[in-house]
């Protein structure tokens, strides 16, 4: 993909230099959808990032200034026009406005150059922080999915399930959102 830039961001594919900075967050993930991303070393961050430079499903968050990573996003395409977005970030980064500026571009991107009819989101329902930013983004809360995943166990080596929310956003939705702004 062509590189995105917002006011402090750089949106990019991944490149090797960005391992370091993954291992930064991925070592320790905050949210359990990510265990299963876990980076444990610098090789396995090398790895990643060659994997996620591959195409353009996951994208570098880079702040402008001195193009360092601070976490990315990804937009899995289902056919013909459906997108499954996400995004992972350096909890040193919260609170800033990171996640919110990066994934309105993210949409603005794919609503207006890949031709996105709907985009959704799963979020677990104790991840507020990631739900909030659906709202703001201008998602809404499809429902409510009762122990929908696994990503960790318990003590006794039986699954912990996940209760996971889904938001979606129709192209419609987010042009008339624009149309008010």
């Amino acid at each position: 993909m062509q590189p995105i830039r917002t006011e402090r961001l750089l949106l990019r594919n991944f490149a090797k230099k960005d391992a370091p900075h993954l291992l930064e967050y991925a070592a320790n993930p905050q949210v359990n959808c990510f265990l299963d991303e876990k980076v444990p070393d610098l090789e396995a961050a090398v790895l990643k990032v060659t994997e996620n430079s591959r195409d353009d499903s996951h994208i570098a968050v880079c702040l402008q200034k001195d193009d360092r990573l601070i976490g990315e996003l990804f937009a899995i395409k289902e056919e013909p026009d459906t997108y499954s977005v996400g995004w992972n970030f350096n909890p040193r980064c919260e609170g800033q406005g990171y996640a919110g500026e990066s994934c309105r571009a993210l949409l603005h991107y794919l609503f207006t150059q890949m031709n996105a009819r709907r985009l959704y989101a799963y979020v677990e329902d104790d991840n507020r922080r990631s739900q909030q930013l659906c709202e703001r983004l201008g998602m809404r809360q499809e429902g409510l999915f009762l122990e929908f995943v696994s990503f960790t166990s318990h003590p006794d080596g039986t699954p912990k399930y996940e209760n996971t929310f889904q938001y979606a956003l129709l192209k419609q939705e987010w042009l008339s959102a624009r149309q008010v702004d």
